[in-house]
């Protein structure tokens, strides 16, 4: 049987505290990215999760909450890894700060510093959340965590000079 402290999340894209590659770059706002989410492998769960949810958020943004860069939710506990730029049959990807449904990479303010993006993968209590595609990203972190028997995450850096 898994406990909390076993639960961990790789990553063949994002290396722990590393700068991230332009692959995980957003495309706009002024950066010149690929925009392609980031393989996820998880292990080491609790053997009660029922789900499974992502969320990308960067804290290190000069605006109230951060900014939300991925949500996914509703990812079935059998699944236990993504592909770069997969999307996940049955599950639902929610309004990111893009204003986007779907993976949205790095892009910092031009001389901010170096600005962390942690992927987080959380092991839930529920097969499904009962939320919309456009639910805000705030919310969809509350009901989350609300239903969050465990967590994992792994950090990538990225900076724009």
């Amino acid at each position: 049987m898994s406990t909390a402290n076993s639960f961990k999340i790789t990553s063949t894209d994002i290396k722990q505290n590393e700068i991230m590659s332009l692959k995980q770059v957003y495309n706009g706002h002024g950066c010149s990215g690929n925009n392609i989410s980031p393989q996820l492998s998880w292990s080491g769960f609790p053997q009660d999760t029922q789900s499974f949810a992502i969320i990308c958020h960067d804290p290190d943004a000069p605006r109230e909450n951060g900014w939300y860069h991925w949500l996914v939710v509703n990812i079935p506990s059998s699944i236990t890894n993504i592909n770069s730029g997969e999307k996940i049959k049955g599950s639902l990807e929610t309004k990111t700060s893009f204003n986007e449904n779907q993976y949205g990479g790095a892009c910092p303010p031009i001389g901010h510093g170096v600005h962390h993006y942690n992927f987080t993968i959380y092991a839930l209590n529920t097969k499904k959340l009962e939320i919309s595609e456009n639910t805000p990203p705030v919310e969809v972190e509350k009901m989350i965590k609300k239903h969050s028997i465990s967590q994992a995450t792994i950090t990538g850096l990225y900076e724009r000079k």
